[in-house]
């Protein structure tokens, strides 16, 4: 290999050293918490020494500092020994990592971001490798930067197909700043994995998705310090080095054996330690220190978010929300360069395809792999590195739905746009419908959930979200629907608007997109009749404005019709359920699709599952007659 220089044989010693150091801190904290897999990390301790100590370029006292080395643990179980690395480098004392588990501590059984050397929570497993997509795609291809992203994935987890979605990914970009670690460690939680050590499959499955191959003995830190170089200088394609290696590595009677996963060593811990300690030759102060990234990359900036211009429509003119999405990304692009947009192939739908044509470095085509699309995103804004939109139908975040929790847990500010929203799609489908996303995304913890109805507000939810901090969702919609506001409309988060009253009025209407113009077309229908209805459009989902709807559902009588293009479960309805909940004198009609539904023209479908303005009058009708 060009340029390659052995490792003198002091270094290769030392970091067999270190390799030891990080198995004796994982079987103690793992012993002081009673819990944790010290099994796990022992089958890693040379790939964490070569890494941390030889082969990646950091600041110990700056963890995220955007320069550096990215290392993203996917197998996250094996935390303690990422723990102890750190510790060992010396960003905290070693004596802290006997605090893993407890509840005052950050150490937590799995990485999470409350540690400032965590990107990204880890531990559901398969997603590790689309972060580190993510974050390799933007140093390649935005940043241009030195740094390089590494990723460590377990060999059980590799049976998930989100890995090879993220792998196809990564070849498909041709990510040379990638390196992809498999622990081949035979061994899975509860039985040996599929291949167990198959190392040949192993690397003809890599091969084929366009990753450079390299099978080597895990344990040998020579072969890995030879593999990482290989890896550092490989262009056009990543790497995926391939290890193979043991579970419970140099622990006698342990090492390989079933039935040690997810357990501290109980009483063999003693002599387990004693037998790794006469493997370290010395005991002392480490000479080894990690190196410093080479250039620096600037800090950017991605914050204060406008709109290059306001809206500019017509009171009444027929736009599709989707329409003023694409619309709007490509504004804030205008403005802010570090605004990107992912989409899983249908850009043409969602309409991100406006910032391809407007900006086509900075819009990231992720196939139809939502998994990987999801995660990719949130890598991509990991370390504050870009404003991430990312747009598909509605119904298919379903399908990531595990990577957009695990966002939660890893704070990121990810900004999820769902179209084809509800049965107003019309005639493909319930399959494309979106009708679980509302509730999907309401459940994230700290999330924020946009539903507006015209494209002004619309344009005025993508701005609002750039801004926001944690996940966001702005669910769009298909048809084209009228313009209700000025363009010059003030919106805010958490605060709805009052679209139609009159001091007669006897019952209050809050519907969302296509269900608002249902409702303000019954609300038109029973004024002819004598009966008079206030209309809330709330335009967030969560937080709902729930002062706006006791205000006014008091002023009705605390009478209230909720009508939504969604399942019952976890919509708009219980949004404002929730809302009412803890006063007395409500009583809330909630109308919404109850049964999966089927093909059909919009129009007839509304009617068929009881959303339409037909089926608002009927409702108000029953509700004055309580």
């Amino acid at each position: 290999m060009v340029n390659y220089h052995k490792p003198e044989n002091k270094t290769v010693q030392e970091l067999k050293d270190i390799a030891h150091r990080l198995r004796i801190h994982s079987i103690n904290s793992t012993q002081a918490s009673k819990s944790g897999h010290p099994t796990s990390c022992s089958s890693i301790a040379e790939i964490m020494s070569v890494l941390f100590f030889q082969t990646m370029k950091y600041k110990v006292d700056k963890p995220r500092d955007q320069s550096s080395d990215r290392f993203i643990l996917s197998k996250g179980h094996a935390a303690p020994i990422l723990y102890a690395a750190w510790a060992e480098v010396g960003l905290f004392p070693v004596s802290e990592l006997n605090n893993l588990r407890k509840i005052d501590s950050d150490l937590e059984g799995h990485p999470t971001p409350r540690l400032n050397f965590i990107d990204v929570g880890t531990g559901s497993l398969g997603q590790g490798v689309a972060v580190a997509n993510g974050m390799a795609y933007i140093g390649k291809y935005l940043d241009n930067a030195d740094y390089r992203t590494y990723v460590l994935v377990g060999d059980g987890e590799s049976a998930e197909g989100s890995v090879w979605e993220s792998l196809n990914f990564a070849g498909h970009y041709k990510l040379d700043n990638l390196c992809v670690i498999f622990d081949v460690n035979r061994l899975g939680q509860s039985e040996p994995t599929s291949l167990q050590h198959d190392m040949e499959t192993y690397r003809k499955r890599c091969e084929a998705f366009g990753l450079n191959a390299i099978v080597v003995d895990g344990h040998d830190v020579e072969e890995l310090c030879k593999a990482f170089y290989e890896a550092a200088n490989t262009k056009g394609r990543p790497t995926a080095i391939i290890a193979k290696t043991y579970k419970g590595k140099y622990f006698p009677n342990i090492e390989d054996l079933e039935n040690w996963h997810g357990k501290p060593l109980g009483d063999r811990a003693e002599d387990v330690i004693k037998t790794l300690q006469n493997l370290i030759h010395n005991h002392g102060t480490l000479t080894l220190k990690p190196q410093a990234p080479v250039k620096e990359i600037p800090i950017a900036n991605i914050s204060n978010v406008k709109l290059a211009t306001p809206p500019e429509y017509k009171l009444g003119e027929s736009v599709a929300t989707r329409l003023a999405y694409g619309t709007a990304l490509a504004k804030i692009a205008i403005n802010n360069p570090r605004v990107i947009g992912l989409d899983g192939d249908t850009k043409n739908s969602t309409f991100s395809e406006k910032l391809k044509k407007a900006f086509p470095e900075r819009y990231i085509e992720c196939f139809i792999a939502e998994q990987n699309l999801v995660g990719t995103a949130i890598g991509a804004a990991c370390r504050d590195r870009t404003i991430a939109f990312v747009s598909t139908f509605a119904t298919f975040f379903t399908r990531a739905f595990d990577q957009i929790r695990m966002g939660a847990i890893s704070q990121t500010n990810v900004n999820f746009v769902g179209s084809h929203c509800g049965v107003s799609i019309g005639e493909d489908g319930p399959s494309q419908m979106g009708l679980e996303d509302l509730a999907l995304f309401r459940s994230i913890p700290g999330s924020t959930v946009f539903y507006p109805t015209d494209a002004v507000s619309t344009e005025r939810a993508v701005e609002l979200a750039a801004n926001t901090k944690g996940v966001c969702f702005i669910r769009t919609s298909r048809p084209n629907t009228a313009v209700l506001y000025q363009n010059d409309e003030k919106f805010h988060i958490g605060k709805g608007k009052v679209v139609k009253q009159s001091s007669k009025d006897q019952v209050l209407i809050i519907g969302a997109g296509v269900t608002l113009y249902e409702a303000i077309k019954a609300a038109n229908e029973l004024q002819q009749n004598g009966v008079h209805a206030r209309i809330i459009d709330p335009f967030t989902i969560k937080p709902i404005d729930a002062e706006l709807i006791l205000q006014n559902g008091q002023a009705c009588g605390g009478r209230i019709v909720v009508v939504e293009d969604h399942y019952k479960e976890g919509g708009l309805g219980e949004a404002v359920m929730s809302a009412v909940a803890g006063h007395r004198n409500f009583v809330v009609k909630h109308l919404a699709v109850t049964e999966v539904p089927r093909s059909g023209p919009p129009a007839v479908l509304l009617e068929k599952y009881g959303i339409s303005a037909n089926k608002i009058i009927n409702a108000v009708g029953e509700i004055l007659s309580l």
